[in-house]
């Protein structure tokens, strides 16, 4: 009697997925997979079109003029399109802000993580999350017309467009990135680990620099490097506070362009399409797109070579 009730109900079931389903069953798996690929067509398409003109560029540009220190597009004579002046303002903005932002965030996540109450995490955190929030042309008049004078009092040498200014804003920036990751990477600590150092002794100080951020350290590492990917392809803060001058310099107080800062000026409109100084823009945007790769392969290598599983 129960073989033929449950045949019964089994019979149901199939006419049920027959009459309603499916067709439905086999149509969703194919619609999730092309939504799913929309994300890698575009990818693929991003690729294809820098590469593609790149090649255009450096069919009139050789490499070794490319990864030269005179970089002059606008030159009617002789224009010249080397790229380490734009490699040394990126890279210097991007190590001043995380000169700021892995300090603070690092101390805010361990704040958060390990010393405030449910009440003032549920406050602080969502409040300094607002800074990711906020747009970066904001903050980049923000370092022009307010950090910029505060720093020129400090220093007397200081231009009104420079480095160092873009530099911190962009730190500022990216606080609650690092905060927020380390934060959770901290907070997955299992609570059994804190509770038996502090059964030997140790102090909550102790606990937090002996304990847990070693063994977040994984996740830790991975929000610096994300961070710093994140500063790398900064445009507005260093279009507006960094300036344009195309000097290959080691001095912070003197205005420096970046990858990114290039790219706003030439599509301003100073390049017509189709011109050397036009495709130089692909030329840049190919490399600024393989920097930003490797920062996240390494993000990735780094999460996985540290990861520590409980």
């Amino acid at each position: 009697m129960e073989n033929e009730k449950s045949l019964q109900i089994r019979n149901v079931i199939q006419n049920n997925i027959k009459q309603r389903g499916h067709r439905a069953d086999r149509l969703m798996p194919v619609v999730f997979l092309m939504l799913a690929s929309i994300s890698i067509f575009t990818t693929a398409g991003i690729v294809l079109i820098l590469v593609t003109d790149s090649i255009h560029f450096f069919s009139d540009v050789p490499i070794k003029d490319f990864f030269s220190t005179r970089l002059a597009p606008l030159n009617a004579k002789n224009p010249e399109f080397g790229i380490l002046p734009l490699i040394n303002g990126t890279l210097f903005t991007s190590l001043i802000a995380m000169a700021v932002a892995i300090p603070v965030g690092l101390t805010a996540a361990i704040f958060l993580s390990e010393f405030a109450s449910e009440k003032i995490r549920r406050v602080v955190k969502p409040i300094m999350e607002v800074l990711a929030g906020i747009p970066t042309i904001v903050y980049g008049f923000f370092a022009y017309s307010f950090v910029t004078p505060i720093l020129m009092t400090l220093i007397p040498n200081l231009g009104a467009k420079n480095v160092i200014s873009p530099g911190i804003v962009m730190g500022i920036m990216i606080i609650p990135m690092v905060a927020s990751l380390s934060e959770d990477a901290m907070s997955s600590v299992p609570k059994a680990m804190r509770e038996g150092a502090y059964g030997l002794g140790s102090t909550k100080l102790e606990v937090t620099l002996k304990v847990v951020i070693p063994a977040a350290i994984s996740g830790i590492l991975a929000s610096f490097v994300l961070a710093i990917s994140r500063a790398i392809g900064e445009t507005m803060i260093v279009a507006i506070a960094s300036g344009s001058s195309k000097n290959f310099t080691f001095d912070l107080t003197q205005s420096m362009q970046t990858m990114t800062g290039y790219i706003v000026e030439f599509t301003s409109g100073d390049a017509a399409s189709g011109t050397t100084g036009y495709y130089s823009l692909y030329a840049v945007g190919l490399l600024l797109f393989l920097f930003t790769m490797l920062m996240n392969l390494v993000a990735q290598y780094v999460s996985r070579k540290f990861r520590e599983e409980y």
